[in-house]
């Protein structure tokens, strides 16, 4: 078990509230964690066990008395109406720490939290490893505003993972940490079960085969606009339709929607979001991807280089238990940052680029947008696949992808 870093918000967070809820997709490591955690404090039982899930349904009561707390159980959205006799328990014993709940159905599992553990549960998310955990930092790694303040072009991080393994593997534990994992093998089950128990579970779909083809096509967009129109006419299926599954992605962990920046820009801006997969190896999978060669030769090598990297800010926010305070900008005539993160009320801003050689052309859109638009513009940075990490013009420097996400 690599270190996590949201391990440090579960342990804080345990001093104060009487429940702790650790959401996200399935294979996360969710459940590894809560164990490596308090597996010498508190009693474990899972609700996917279908025996048990029966009992906790047909008397709460008994079952509540059986896994007494400290408690942890896991998949809670099985049985969301536990949460209600729960609430009893903790208002009549405010005690920290005592019950530890996981979830992977995050529409499912919050409207029962919201219904009955409002103020008492602390709500926090695991997404699969960021770059750091992934190669064991886990446990120093740094909180956004740290890594921000810390960076400096000297940084190297000595880890020897190849791009393409980390693009073509992904970042959920157990394909990326191990090696014997057969990558095709575990994507396709993956996506099957997610289908299976998740997608049936959320929404009523009648043909999965074409929620599948859906899948497919959003693994194409990854890094791109969302465009609900275009998708739906690939589909065959109507745009509120389509509206309706792309939440359905979204409430289970499997994508991301960047959002514009919006303020002090006016109506110059394209408004709609950026469409992200929440890991390369699920998109590359889906995309027929499975060898470095086709990877590179790919063109949709650049929209996974984008999505590897924004998705990795988003694990940083989520795993410091912190709210995602990212976007994109794009104007009609033609100015482009590709990520823009708002700490303290200053901007920090990032084009992303796959390739190997950088030219200062290349940070035209971080040079143009200090003088044709009036932000609060604290740095300014490219990240790229560049050996090393160097100045490319005006104080704007680029940072080799690892260098800069392996802290």
């Amino acid at each position: 078990m690599k270190p996590r870093a949201l391990a440090r918000v579960i342990i804080r967070a345990m001093k104060t509230f009487p429940a702790i809820v650790v959401t996200g997709p399935r294979q996360s490591g969710k459940t590894t964690l809560l164990k490596m955690l308090f597996s010498k404090t508190h009693r474990f039982v899972s609700l996917e066990d279908p025996d048990v899930r029966i009992r906790a349904k047909e008397d709460p009561f008994h079952f509540l008395e059986q896994y007494a707390p400290p408690v942890i159980i896991d998949e809670i959205q099985y049985v969301p109406e536990l949460l209600s006799y729960i609430k009893t328990r903790i208002d009549r014993k405010r005690k920290p720490g005592q019950w530890l709940f996981t979830g992977s159905q995050n529409f499912t599992l919050m409207r029962g939290i919201s219904q009955s553990l409002a103020g008492r549960a602390a709500v926090l998310s695991l997404l699969p490893f960021s770059f750091s955990e992934r190669t064991g930092n886990g446990a120093e790694s740094r909180d956004i505003p740290a890594l921000l303040k810390g960076l400096n072009a000297e940084q190297k991080c000595e880890d020897k993972v190849s791009l393409s393994e980390v693009l073509l593997r992904g970042s959920y534990p157990e394909i990326a940490s191990k090696r014997s994992v057969a990558r095709q093998l575990w994507c396709g089950s993956y996506i099957s079960t997610y289908l299976e128990r998740d997608v049936r579970n959320l929404t009523q779909i009648g043909d999965l085969s074409q929620f599948e083809r859906f899948l497919k096509l959003c693994a194409i967009r990854t890094g791109q606009l969302l465009n609900l129109s275009d998708l739906s006419k690939e589909v065959g299926m109507s745009v509120p339709t389509i509206k309706r599954w792309i939440s359905v992605l979204e409430t289970g962990y499997q994508i991301y929607l960047l959002y514009p920046y919006y303020k002090n820009i006016g109506k110059r801006l394209v408004k709609c979001p950026k469409l992200y997969f929440n890991d390369t190896a699920l998109a590359s999978y889906l995309l027929g991807l499975h060898d470095r060669e086709t990877l590179a030769g790919s063109p949709n090598y650049g929209n996974l280089f984008e999505t590897m990297i924004v998705t990795d800010f988003l694990k940083r926010f989520l795993h410091s238990g912190q709210m995602p305070s990212m976007y994109y900008l794009r104007t009609r005539d033609g100015l482009e940052i590709d990520l823009i993160l708002e700490i303290g009320q200053k901007l920090h801003l990032f084009e992303i680029k796959s390739a190997m050689t950088i030219f200062p052309r290349q940070a035209a859109s971080l040079l143009r947008i200090s003088c044709d638009v009036k932000l609060p513009v604290k740095s300014a940075a490219i990240i790229s696949a560049s050996q090393d990490n160097f100045q490319v013009k005006n104080g704007i420097y680029n940072y080799n992808w690892k260098n800069f996400l392996g802290y």
